[in-house]
């Protein structure tokens, strides 16, 4: 089953530039941009925060569609460590996201796993796992991002 082609902007991309597209996506909950960023294989995985285990297209697009209905995500990443081998590339991850809620806005850390596969496609996302991150991941993540020059 073939689904959603990436932008051309990240066709000849690297793992970097798939996780910069789904970011970008996220935080403009644009859900066809979202996917596209994924493989086009069956066996993709997907785990939200205090969520189930979500494997291939339907459920995950299902997801994300979801949270897309609650308004764009406001959510940085951050602090990213990277272990690359020939085709497979993971990326933990510090996301600062900023939440609306009823009593006002809060800010809530996520740790995640996103996993990249070289594909014929080019670089695309296998494999995300998502849970609540701590105190201390959220002062390590604001520490990198002190220290970071451009």
């Amino acid at each position: 089953m073939k689904h959603a082609k990436p932008p051309a902007a990240i066709l000849g991309g690297n793992a970097d530039d798939i996780e910069a597209a789904f970011y970008a996506a996220l935080q403009e909950g644009d859900v066809e941009r979202v996917m596209a960023c994924w493989a086009d294989e069956d066996d993709i995985v997907c785990v939200h925060p205090g969520g189930a285990r979500l494997v291939g297209h339907a459920a995950i697009r299902a997801a994300f569609e979801s949270m897309a209905g609650h308004g764009a995500l406001q959510l940085r990443p951050g602090a990213v460590r990277k272990i690359a081998s020939l085709g497979c590339v993971v990326h933990s991850v510090v996301e600062r996201v900023e939440l609306r809620l009823p009593d006002g806005a809060r800010e809530a850390f996520v740790i995640a796993t996103n996993v990249y596969h070289q594909t014929p496609l080019g670089w695309r996302l296998v494999a995300r796992h998502a849970s609540a991150g701590t105190q201390e991941e959220a002062q390590e993540a604001a520490a990198v991002a002190t220290h970071l020059l451009h």
